[in-house]
């Protein structure tokens, strides 16, 4: 497989299909790469296509500053439909005679879920409560109370697909933690009635696009200077790149940083030495270190 030469240190664009889980194709990676050092950044729902993240070798460590980046899907929106799930994997369990809605009105009904909204994590999710996985006490038949989230709608666009039969295209551009399919759901109910989702695909996760990514089988690793592409950058001489490996605390002058960080700090080679963040004022200070002392 192209792509493993050398160390096994790296970020891999995983094209996923549809009927596996985030949990699957991490299980599968370990295989494929021989080594159980990866991890995914940011959770896909197992009829959800697109582009899963997999961190590899010492990249795990940096799979926490992927995981917030803005996020792309699109997806189909029925309308008259809901169901168990919010989306096409769950029973029905309301209709509505949504025929008269026309797409000027499901334009403007999705305008109001730009900027920042509040969502419920839909009992079908991944979000823990009380120490569970709120699917895990759906499965047992359970419904909990949860708590309305913050999150951000950058972009919305809806594109009738098929009008007539109440079928639209949307793309989303978004905060990471947003629920497409409650986004769905909640428009149909802002129209008057109900919707629910269907073929759902992550576009993108930051500047990692659908353009780039693969199937799990033929996919590459590209290198670790890689991971922190969509954060401020920094490039340090050899003597800063000894005190960086050593983890020390620096002025924001020696590390050369300008804005708020965090900052990703790349030695003359290309290698990428820590990521730094902010530490009081004028100073920072490592939160990951991944070289070893140059000379």
């Amino acid at each position: 497989m192209s792509g493993l030469e050398g160390s096994l240190d790296g970020i891999a664009v995983v094209d996923k299909q549809a009927g596996w889980t985030s949990h699957d194709v991490v299980a599968k990676a370990r295989g494929i790469f021989g080594t159980r050092k990866i991890g995914h950044a940011g959770t896909l729902d197992p009829d959800a296509t697109g582009v899963l993240l997999l961190g590899v070798g010492r990249a795990t460590r940096l799979l926490r500053f992927i995981t917030p980046l803005r996020k792309q899907y699109s997806g189909e929106m029925v309308l008259g439909s809901e169901t168990t799930t919010l989306d096409a994997s769950g029973e029905v369990s309301a209709t509505y005679d949504m025929a008269a809605v026309q797409p000027q009105q499901v334009a403007e009904a999705a305008l109001a879920f730009v900027g920042e909204i509040t969502q419920v994590p839909p009992m079908v999710s991944a979000v823990k409560v009380g120490g569970q996985r709120l699917y895990e006490l759906a499965r047992a038949g359970k419904e909990v109370p949860r708590a309305a989230r913050p999150v951000t709608i950058y972009s919305l666009g809806v594109t009738p697909l098929d009008a007539q039969a109440g079928v639209y295209r949307l793309q989303v551009t978004c905060s990471s933690g947003t629920f497409i399919r409650s986004l769905a759901a909640d428009i149909g109910t802002a129209l008057g009635g109900g919707a629910h989702l269907r073929a759902l695909c992550r576009q993108a996760i930051g500047s990692f696009h659908i353009s780039q990514a693969k199937p799990l089988t033929s996919v590459e690793i590209l290198p670790l200077a890689e991971v922190m592409r969509d954060y401020a950058s920094v490039i340090v001489s050899n003597a800063v790149a000894n005190r960086v490996a050593n983890g020390q605390v620096l002025t924001v002058d020696e590390l050369g940083a300008t804005g708020t960080g965090p900052w990703a700090v790349y030695g003359v080679d290309a290698e990428l030495l820590a990521v730094y963040q902010e530490h009081g004022v004028a100073r920072v200070k490592p939160c990951v270190v991944m070289a070893r002392e140059h000379r």
